[in-house]
């Protein structure tokens, strides 16, 4: 129902009370209460369906339904405006965090990598510095005092200060398997001689004449046969490790 009528059939409504109250008072005796202005007024500008002609009633009604549907589709749209902006707020919140997470993440892993980088600097020369020392600190063969006889203890504190502190262990190792730190040990079948059981045992002796009795004279030797063979002794230690000789 249009707004039109309801309002004619209000007033139709208050007509009628207010005609049967006069003709109740008048037969009570009661005095007749003029009709309200205002609703004479609203009677007056009021237009009842029922005045409107048959055939266009219908089109005021549909024009009212119109209206009606227009008013809730700019309201649906009003809506569906404020759902998206506030979709699009919420998207864009949500592509600047994703964004400053990557940031931060790319920032982390740059940290980390420079880190590392300035770590590795460090120890490699950390590693430089300590074989420097190394190399400082390594004594000669001719700077120990001639003895009669040494004891293992002995050969290897003369091995350690030697061979550089890096090497030690790799030419510990090949010791060990070829003489057990004896430096007169002699190969019967072979004639190899000494800690590092040279073959024949006389090339030491470009190392030093008392090749046969001095275990630092043998300690030189061998050094700089696995340096100038293998390039070190760990170098030489892996071939033996593979051959079982070296």
């Amino acid at each position: 129902m249009s707004r039109i009528s309801v309002r004619g059939f209000a007033v139709a409504s208050a007509t009628a009370v207010t005609t049967v109250g006069a003709v109740v008072g008048v037969a009570s005796g009661n005095t007749v209460q003029p009709v309200s202005d205002d609703l004479e007024a609203a009677a007056a500008d009021t237009t009842l369906l029922a005045d409107i002609p048959a055939g266009q009633q219908a089109q005021v009604q549909v024009a009212s339904l119109t209206q009606q549907a227009e008013t809730q589709a700019a309201a649906a749209d009003s809506a569906a405006q404020k759902s998206a902006e506030e979709a699009a707020r919420l998207q864009a919140a949500k592509d600047a965090h994703a964004k400053k997470a990557a940031a931060d993440e790319e920032a982390k892993a740059e940290a980390e990598a420079k880190a590392k980088a300035e770590r590795e600097a460090k120890e490699k020369e950390e590693r430089a510095k300590e074989e420097r020392a190394n190399r400082s600190s390594i004594r000669s063969a001719s700077s120990f005092a001639p003895q009669s006889s040494y004891s293992v203890s002995e050969v290897q504190a003369m091995a350690r200060q030697m061979v550089p502190g890096d090497q030690f262990q790799c030419f510990s190792n090949i010791v060990n398997h070829e003489s057990t730190w004896n430096y007169r040990a002699v190969n019967a079948s072979s004639g190899a001689y000494g800690l590092v059981q040279a073959l024949p045992g006389h090339k030491m002796a470009s190392a030093g004449a008392d090749w046969q009795t001095n275990p630092a004279t043998q300690i030189k030797w061998g050094l700089g046969y696995m340096n100038e063979r293998y390039g070190s002794p760990c170098g030489a230690w892996s071939f033996w490790q593979a051959n079982n000789w070296y």
